[in-house]
Order: C-alpha cells, then sequence, then structure tokens
C-alpha cells in the first residue's frame, strides 16, 4: 500500500499565488487601457475626434471592439481620460514645488511642456479636443472641473513661489494660476485655427510673458 503524504501548504504560501496573478491581472489591464488609448488619440490627430469611430480605435489597437467599452463607456470618456492625466501633470508640479530643488521657473516652464504634449500632436487635434469638450454637456462639465482642480493647484505652486520671493506677492495665487491657464488655453486655440510656425516657439512665447507678469523682480532676468 502507498501512503500519500499530505503537504500542508502555509498561509503565506497559499496567498502568494493568488496575488501574483491579481497582479498580472491588473497589468495587463493597465496595458490595454493604455494602447487603446494612446491608438485613440492617434487617430483623433490623424483625422480628428468626430471622424474616428470606436471600431477604429478597436482594430487599430487589434481589439475586440467590446474591449474598449470595458474601459471607456463612450469616446468622449477618452477626453475624460486625458484630463486625468493633466491633473496628475500639475499634482507632480506641486510635489517639484514642495521639494524645492527647483526654482518655480523651472517647475511652472516644465508643467507648460507636459501639459501641451497631447494637445499638440497636431493642430486638427487640438481643434477636434476643443470641439469634443463643447458638443458634451457631460464631458464639458467634468472638463470644468477639471480645469478648477488643475487652477487651484497651480495657486498652491504660485503660493509657495510667493512665500519663496521668486513670485511677486502683489497679486493673487488664484489670478496668476488663472493667467498661466488662459495664456496656454489661448495659445493652443490660436495655433490650431492657424498653425503657422512651431508650436514649441508659440509656448515659450506664452510661457515668458506669464513669467514677466508672474516673476518677483529680481527673477524676471533669469
Amino acid at each position: 500500500m502507498v501512503i500519500k503524504r499530505r503537504v500542508r501548504s502555509s498561509p503565506g504560501h497559499a496567498n502568494r499565488a493568488p496575488t501574483a496573478a491579481a497582479g498580472r491581472r491588473e497589468r495587463r489591464r493597465a496595458e490595454t487601457r493604455e494602447k487603446l488609448f494612446q491608438t485613440a488619440m492617434g487617430l483623433f490627430a490623424e483625422r480628428g475626434f468626430f471622424d474616428t469611430t470606436t471600431e477604429a480605435i478597436t482594430e487599430a489597437a487589434d481589439v475586440g471592439q467590446g474591449t474598449f467599452f470595458n474601459y471607456f463607456p463612450t469616446k468622449h470618456h477618452v477626453l475624460i481620460a486625458l484630463s486625468e492625466r493633466q491633473i496628475g501633470k500639475v499634482t507632480l508640479a506641486l510635489e517639484q514645488a514642495e521639494a524645492g530643488e527647483r526654482s518655480m521657473r523651472d517647475v511652472l516652464h516644465s508643467l507648460t511642456l507636459a501639459i501641451t504634449t497631447e494637445p499638440t500632436r497636431s493642430p486638427q487635434l487640438t481643434r477636434s479636443l476643443l470641439a469634443a469638450f463643447l458638443a458634451s454637456d457631460q464631458v464639458r462639465e467634468l472638463i470644468g472641473e477639471t480645469l478648477a482642480r488643475g487652477r487651484e493647484t497651480i495657486a498652491r505652486v504660485v503660493k509657495l513661489g510667493q512665500q519663496r520671493e521668486q513670485i511677486r506677492t502683489d497679486r493673487d495665487a488664484s489670478d496668476l494660476a488663472m493667467t498661466f491657464q488662459r495664456g496656454i488655453l489661448g495659445t493652443l486655440l490660436l495655433w490650431s485655427i492657424r498653425p503657422k510656425g512651431n508650436v514649441a516657439s508659440w509656448l515659450e512665447w506664452t510661457f515668458e510673458n506669464f513669467w514677466d507678469v508672474a516673476a518677483a523682480k529680481g527673477e524676471r532676468s533669469q
């Protein structure tokens, strides 16, 4: 008679496999969502938002059309995902400002470049994004909330700059944050309408104008 020896697994061993499997599933989900997002943004830049279908996105991403709706309930939700990314970039700028390892000018200049990375893929993308924001009440409301959250966070960056005497203190931090936001949005709008010249140069000009307004007197020549 063969006696089978019963092996008792430790609780730690029992928990590791499901955890690892769950981790792999989450990574795959994140990778699929990122692939769909990047594919959609690429097609929006090439064809425009309204001329890009979910079928075209899933075909280009090489996934089933049903997969798209597992991550984005509608095509407009890709834009909401974009706005969430923008908030993440602004939050990172605040963290950098709080760390105090970079000048406020450098932090805000880097933020200017970061939040315009997606819209400046093409003038058509910028135009279609603006049109899409206005076409949906739900998206318009969410984008409005996102802009407000971003502005509040930028104001916190400005406030830190004021405390460190790098940004002028005779202007309210919220007003300067609004000036920063309006400058970028206005530049993107004008560039999308008449895309002549290098958009990077336009943005540099916009930032330098903002810094001339916002910087403390001793910081303006830097």
